[in-house]
């Protein structure tokens, strides 16, 4: 069986108007198109729909009955077109995003919120990974859409600036003494430092910093999180780095320090990168938009 729009919005302006030639005027069809329009459909059905009246038409027995399954089609056609047209302007579908814990909670978490209150149709996945992997991902096209620290970056792809944030010294009072005023780099090296894994921005940071005084790190102990490095803290075994934002998120107690660092090997930028060919594209380009717009 053949049927097409226009045919099931006829038969629907049919029954609604009790008139072939009144529904022909409202879909702006010839009168003799529409009533073979109808007669070729009843032909398939091997029924008649509607009663030929000298006045007009009226539904049929058989007709009421499949009148209500052509709504139906109808209803579906509608649902058809409408997701059709979401998917078209980018206001449905589903986005892997890739970064780092920190950025996740700096501003990726309140940026993801805004998205969805804007397209509440569209699907967020979010991936927590470090850099490297982060870049890895996207490689091999697992993410849509890449955050990653931006001298870690080994990809060709276009990176848009998305982030900068900053490192603080995070110690126990109980067991190490540090000035009010920022930090400097030699006081930080001389002490046993907890980091983060490879791969990692923090990492880096920390690695560049020995670089720099021609020394190399010796990795004292080196974690996969936050809270990991806050447990290690607290026992005094060493000193850690983390941006601000993540210190707070902990709700540190008065035990713990911080410490602002001086000069400015320690102030890390994000940079966005994404991949087309896996997600719908308008889709896409909405999220990314939403993200760097967040950015700027």
């Amino acid at each position: 069986m053949k049927i097409d729009t226009t045919t099931v919005q006829l038969v629907l302006a049919i029954a609604e108007e009790g008139s072939i030639s009144r529904a022909a005027d409202k879909l702006s069809l010839a009168v003799a198109a529409a009533s073979k329009r109808l007669t070729d459909l009843e032909q398939q059905l091997g029924t008649k729909l509607f009663k030929r009246l000298p006045h007009g038409v009226k539904v049929t027995e058989s007709g009421d009955k499949l009148l209500a399954h052509i709504k139906q089609i109808d209803n579906l056609i509608g649902r058809l077109e409408g997701d059709a047209q979401a998917l078209g302007h980018g206001r449905d579908g589903r986005i892997i995003i890739g970064a780092p814990k920190s950025v996740v909670i700096q501003s990726l978490a309140q940026d993801i919120f805004r998205i969805q209150e804007k397209y509440p149709q569209i699907t967020v996945k979010i991936l927590e990974e470090n850099s490297q992997v982060i870049q890895q991902l996207l490689r091999d096209k697992v993410i849509d859409v890449g955050i990653y620290e931006k001298t870690s970056g080994f990809l060709d792809l276009e990176k848009f600036d998305y982030q900068h944030d900053r490192l603080v010294l995070v110690y126990s009072r109980r067991h190490f003494q540090f000035p009010a005023e920022p930090v400097g780099i030699d006081d930080i090296l001389n002490r046993p430092i907890v980091s983060l894994g490879k791969g990692s921005a923090i990492l880096s940071a920390v690695q560049r910093a020995h670089r720099s005084r021609g020394r190399l790190f010796r990795n004292n102990f080196t974690v996969s999180g936050f809270d990991t490095m806050l447990a290690l803290v607290r026992h005094g075994l060493g000193i850690g780095l983390m941006p601000p934002d993540i210190l707070r998120s902990f709700h540190p107690e008065e035990a713990l320090g911080s410490a602002e660092i001086d000069g400015d090997w320690h102030h890390r930028s994000y940079v966005l990168s994404f991949v087309e060919g896996q997600a719908q594209e308008q889709t896409l380009r909405n999220v990314v938009a939403e993200l760097l717009g967040a950015a700027n």
